[in-house]
Order: C-alpha cells, then sequence, then structure tokens
C-alpha cells in the first residue's frame, strides 16, 4: 500500500534551517508529482511547494518562496523540502502528499516548531 513517511522536523530558532525528508513506498514515485503542505495550529492545512516527476518544475505559495526548497531524488524514492531563513508563522505540522487515481495520500507528518 501507499507509504509516506516524513522526518527532519524540530525545535529550530527563527533564521535557522531544517531539511524535512519524506521517503515513499507502495506507488511508482517517479511517475507522480509531490507536494508538501503544512497545518498550523487553529490554521486550514495549506499548500506549500509542489515539485514535478521528473524535478524539472515546482512551485511554491508566496509565504515559503525564496526560503523554502523542494526536490526529489527519484532513485531514493524520497522528496525533500529545504527550509531556511525560518519564521515564527512557518510553525506547523508539515506533511507530504502524493494524488494517485484521484486520491490524495498523506504522511503522518513531521512537526516543525520555529521558536527562541
Amino acid at each position: 500500500q501507499v507509504q509516506l513517511v516524513e522526518s527532519g522536523g524540530g525545535l529550530v530558532q527563527p533564521g535557522g534551517s531544517l531539511r524535512l525528508s519524506c521517503v515513499a513506498s507502495g506507488f511508482t514515485f517517479s511517475a507522480y508529482p509531490m507536494s508538501w503542505y503544512r497545518q498550523a495550529p487553529g490554521k486550514e492545512r495549506e499548500l506549500v511547494a509542489t515539485i514535478t516527476s521528473a524535478g524539472s518544475s515546482t512551485n511554491y505559495a508566496d509565504s515559503v518562496k525564496a526560503r523554502f526548497t523542494i526536490s526529489r531524488d527519484n532513485a531514493k524514492n524520497t522528496v525533500y523540502l529545504q527550509m531556511n531563513s525560518l519564521k515564527i508563522e512557518d510553525t506547523a505540522v508539515y506533511y507530504c502528499t502524493a494524488r494517485l487515481s484521484m486520491t490524495n495520500y498523506w504522511g503522518q507528518g513531521t512537526q516543525v516548531t520555529v521558536s527562541s
């Protein structure tokens, strides 16, 4: 079955960096675009970044442009989210997701807390 396992979250000070990873299994990873979402307490889940199946094109939410970078390694079935210049408002649970046959699959999420 489809599995998405995120890791790399943690506590970081404002201005710091983290790299999230998401290892996928149960489907042909290289054939599908992948996305990262996040959900802060009391807020709706929001799309952070998307990358095409070959990694040739990416899109970002305005709030993270120029600070976050999504990438993927199809040989490792892994998608990454490099987060730089982190702000307090980036605090959230981060999820990777794949959309297969009109169904969205989600990982369990990884907590990112930005605090001084």
